[in-house]
């Protein structure tokens, strides 16, 4: 079983790298770019019985600072 776990800044949160790819976009001629937010992606393999509470917690204690992050998780069986 796998889980995907995307983490991005919240709304409102600077994204200084978001602006650095936005930037570098246009600079290279790459006119409609509006807006860039950059975030990480993180792949769990998990045994069976692992649920979405289990991977929420990991999120919540690990993988994502919720002060700052929000985060989606996506389970694949």
């Amino acid at each position: 079983m796998k889980a995907t776990v995307t983490v991005m800044l919240k709304t409102g949160v600077l994204d200084p790298q978001g602006e650095a790819v936005k930037s570098a976009l246009l600079g290279m001629g790459f006119d409609g770019v509006q807006g860039v937010r950059q975030g990480k992606t993180i792949t769990l393999d998990l045994a069976d019985g692992t649920t979405q509470d289990d991977v929420n917690a990991m999120c919540e204690k690990l993988l994502a600072n919720t002060v700052i992050e929000s985060y989606a998780v996506d389970m694949d069986t």
